[in-house]
């Protein structure tokens, strides 16, 4: 059975919409961290607006990004969605349209390691709720923006999550790695 982990760029004012602010902060140590998330993933799970954004991005860029951006465009998509139909999905991805729950149950039973969910807030959301969300790597940068959707919305239900890891960057960048704990 896999594991569900979602790895999310934030500011330290908790803002994940938009993530040019991150630029500055990548170094080759994030990269060779992403790297080793990414080729440890047997699938991706995304919501459909990092979906449609990454696979009108990542298909040209294999020259430039190396064997990274191949890995990234050969595995698995998964994209929940109520609007994109299947014939529309590109980029080696399967539109999930059915009940959220049963569908990544199945998802996780069907892949042995892990299945990364790449930004998707609202994703992020529905899997905490449904209780299959195991593992959040928070990447927090060392910048403010004052507004943006925020990874955790006024409202969210209540969660316990259980520090797991931490990894500093001497860019400032520090990755939170919080387990799924008991739910309040």
């Amino acid at each position: 059975m896999s594991k569900i982990v979602a790895l999310t760029y934030l500011t330290l004012d908790g803002v994940m919409e938009n993530p040019v602010w991150t630029g500055p902060y990548f170094n080759a140590d994030h990269a060779a961290y992403a790297h080793g998330q990414l080729f440890a993933a047997d699938a991706l799970l995304l919501g459909r607006t990092t979906y449609e954004g990454m696979a009108a991005a990542w298909p040209r860029m294999e020259e430039s990004e190396g064997e990274f951006a191949v890995r990234m465009n050969t595995l698995p998509k998964y994209v929940p969605s109520t609007t994109l139909r299947p014939e529309q999905a590109t980029w080696n991805a399967t539109v999930v349209s059915g009940d959220l729950g049963t569908e990544v149950a199945a998802l996780k039973e069907r892949h042995a390691g892990t299945v990364l969910v790449y930004g998707s807030a609202e994703l992020t959301h529905s899997l905490m709720e449904l209780g299959l969300l195991d593992e959040l790597k928070l990447w927090i940068h060392p910048v403010v923006v004052g507004q943006g959707k925020r990874l955790f919305p006024e409202g969210a239900g209540a969660a316990t999550w259980t520090l797991a890891a931490t990894t500093a960057f001497g860019s400032g960048t520090v990755v939170l790695d919080y387990r799924r704990g008991e739910q309040n």
